[in-house]
């Protein structure tokens, strides 16, 4: 096989320490250095003195958790860091060390064998943490609402089975005035509800008598509702720190932006996920593969296994399968909803959603590279004018006639007849 790095070093990054091979090729023969060294700074950059005085400015390295990241701080702004995915690297069961892992990454990489990660620059690489961190307060924001509907559940509260939303005005003074007074008071009760919730007064006094709260209970819902409100907080501050992080990309933001199904929030997690340069990735089908969109391919002796879609995309793929739900309902744009009633007739609602959701992601690769806003060429078929559609229609019905002449099933005159004919 062809050398591509005649000089490159492979590293296996743990905790507290690193082992590094460094690889010289004379000729054929390799020759091998290595040497362990600490994750603290100081030892970082004694490694990055020791690659650039042997002239070594391609290393590889595998992405263990988060351990690969201080060392990649110091070292990218003046050696080649390549990231591996780890079923790319690893080694033979039974016959694996810290050395000869880092060896056999270093040989792997050597001949080219290894595909790299993807690493966005540093300003996204913080966007991206930021919007990370969101989802996460996000996902929590909804277990503390699960968490504070079951605590009304156990304590004989059946208000969740009356009302839409247990967060509304009206839900939310009723939960209030449970937790915070001795007493029931139907009367009192009735007068908290709101607008179209005073034709069910009855149901909700009936979900209610007979309760059972028992003042350690409702300490427990007080302390649920405040974590509920400092979330609901610290997503509000988060959001703002977000604004001021994409401002460098709000032109970007703005052409996704045009895309039915994407708002604000969905177009600054997709940024901070892929960034703005395209040139990372060579196509659309790459990029749609590296977000777990397409389906894999497995296939041994001449039989086809599961090809259901990957693991990658933890954070991206969420984000557009429910930027793919808001578009197959949007009203103001068709385009999504017609494909997805289409694909879902013959795959199913979820690989269709999946479908939408890699067809999205493939119109942000084309419109981030182009610099154009959402524009399909098929869009005539879904949003056509009437005339044009009528135009197209007789199109469609010349070329039938020519067709059907051509095969000798009809004749011209009879064809010119019934056209002229008055309707």
């Amino acid at each position: 096989m062809k050398v591509v790095y005649p000089i490159c070093c492979g590293v296996d990054v743990h905790k507290k320490f690193f082992i590094a091979t460094l690889i010289t090729s004379e000729g054929i023969t390799p020759h091998y250095q290595k040497k362990r060294f600490s994750t603290f700074n100081n030892s970082i950059l004694q490694f990055k003195r020791w690659l650039l005085d042997n002239n070594c400015t391609d290393i590889c390295m595998e992405s263990t958790g988060k351990y690969w990241v201080p060392v990649f701080n110091l070292l990218e702004d003046s050696i080649n860091v390549t990231v591996a995915n780890p079923k790319w690297v690893k080694a033979v069961k039974g016959n694996k060390d810290d050395i000869k892992d880092s060896k056999w990454i270093g040989d792997l990489f050597r001949l080219g064998l290894v595909p790299g990660s993807f690493i966005p620059k540093k300003s996204i690489r913080i966007l991206r943490e930021y919007t990370r961190y969101r989802f996460k307060l996000v996902s929590c924001k909804s277990s503390e609402k699960n968490r504070f509907q079951n605590a009304f559940t156990v304590c004989n509260v059946a208000l969740d089975a009356v009302v839409s939303d247990m967060f509304g005005k009206s839900a939310s003074s009723i939960t209030d005035y449970l937790v915070n007074s001795d007493s029931f008071d139907p009367e009192y009760c009735v007068s908290l509800l709101q607008k179209s919730l005073k034709k069910k007064a009855d149901a909700v006094i009936e979900s209610i008598e007979g309760y059972q709260m028992m003042p350690e209970q409702k300490y427990r819902v007080r302390m649920i509702r405040n974590h509920l409100d400092f979330i609901e907080q610290s997503i509000h501050e988060l959001d703002d720190m977000l604004n001021v992080l994409a401002s460098p990309y709000e032109s970007a933001i703005q052409l996704l932006c045009t895309i039915p199904g994407v708002d604000r929030t969905s177009a600054i997690t997709v940024i901070s996920e892929i960034g703005t340069d395209m040139s990372h990735f060579s196509s659309s089908k790459r990029l749609c593969c590296w977000a777990g969109l397409t389906p894999g391919n497995n296939e041994s002796a001449g039989k086809k296994k599961s090809v259901r879609i990957t693991r990658a995309g933890v954070y991206l793929k969420p984000a557009l399968v429910q930027v793919a739900h808001a578009a197959v309902k949007s009203k103001d744009n068709s385009y999504y909803r017609i494909k997805y009633e289409r694909i879902t007739k013959r795959r199913g609602k979820k690989r269709a959603i999946i479908a939408i959701a890699r067809i999205i992601l493939t119109a942000v690769y084309h419109i981030l590279s182009t610099g154009e806003i959402f524009n399909p060429c098929d869009l005539y078929q879904v949003d056509m004018p009437l005339e044009l559609r009528d135009k197209h229609k007789q199109k469609a019905l010349k070329k039938a006639v020519k067709l059907l002449i051509a095969q000798g099933i009809i004749k011209e005159t009879d064809i010119l007849g019934s056209f002229l004919q008055p309707a």
